[in-house]
C-alpha cells in the first residue's frame, strides 16, 4: 500500500482527507499541489486542478468526499467514518455536503481567503465580501446549533465524517481571524474544542501553525 495526498495543507478540504487517513490509521504521505500554480502533470490526475487527490498504488481519485468514501471502501477495517447502516450514511453525507458547499465558500473561500491569503498573494483583503460573508453565516450557525441538539456529535453520538467536514471549516475560518460566538452558539463552539482535541486533529494543526507562521 503506497498513499500519496496531494494538496496544501492549509486547505480544509486536504485536512479532511489527511484526518480521515490517520483516524483510520492508514499512512500516507503529502505531496505539496498549491491552487492556482500545479504542475502540467497534476491535470491528468484532475483535469480541474482541484485538490486533494489520493493516489493508492496506481489508483487516482479526486474531491475530498469521494476520497473520503473510497477509503471506507477500500480499507472496511479501519474504523467506520461514513456510517453503519443507511440512515447513518444519508445523515453524514448531508452534513458533509452542507459543511462542503455552503459554510465552505463563506468561511473558507471568503473570510480565510480575504484575512489570510490574499496579502500573501499579492492581493488587497476585501473586508466588505467578509463582512457579507460573517452576515450569511449566521443561519448556517443556527441550523448546524440545531442540529446538534444535546448530542455531542452530529450522527450516531460517535466521532464521524459530518463532524470532521464541518469542524474542518471551522479551523480556515479561525485563521481568518474569526471564531464562533459561544455566547449565541454554546453546542456548536463546544463541539469544534471537542473535535479539535482529538489527537489527529492535534497533530494536523500542529503542522499547520508552522505554514501559518510563515504567512505572517
Amino acid at each position: 500500500m503506497s498513499l500519496i495526498v496531494y494538496g496544501a495543507s492549509l486547505s480544509p478540504f486536504v485536512r479532511k482527507v489527511r484526518a480521515c487517513l490517520l483516524e483510520k490509521e492508514l499512512t500516507y504521505t503529502l505531496e505539496l499541489i498549491l491552487p492556482r500554480n500545479q504542475p502540467d502533470w497534476y491535470f491528468q490526475i484532475n483535469p480541474l486542478g482541484r485538490i486533494p487527490a489520493l493516489r493508492d498504488g496506481e489508483f487516482d481519485v479526486c474531491d475530498s468526499s469521494v476520497i473520503c468514501s473510497y477509503l471506507e471502501q477500500k480499507y472496511p477495517a479501519t474504523d467506520s467514518l461514513c456510517g453503519n447502516n443507511a440512515e447513518e450514511v444519508a445523515q453524514i453525507r448531508w452534513l458533509e455536503k452542507y459543511a462542503d458547499y455552503e459554510v465552505a465558500p463563506l468561511a473558507t473561500f471568503t473570510v480565510f481567503f480575504n484575512r489570510t491569503l490574499a496579502k500573501s498573494m499579492g492581493l488587497p483583503c476585501d473586508e466588505v465580501a467578509v463582512q457579507k460573508a460573517l452576515a450569511k453565516l449566521v443561519p448556517h450557525f443556527d441550523y448546524l446549533e440545531q442540529q446538534l441538539a444535546e448530542k455531542d456529535y452530529f450522527v450516531a453520538q460517535r466521532f464521524t465524517l459530518a463532524d470532521l467536514a464541518i469542524v474542518t471549516q471551522w479551523v480556515n475560518f479561525s485563521y481568518g481571524h474569526e471564531d464562533l460566538d459561544a455566547a449565541r452558539w454554546p453546542k456548536l463552539a463546544a463541539h469544534k474544542q471537542r473535535i479539535l482535541q482529538r489527537e489527529s486533529l492535534q497533530s494536523l494543526l500542529a503542522d499547520e501553525a508552522k505554514m501559518m507562521a510563515r504567512l505572517g
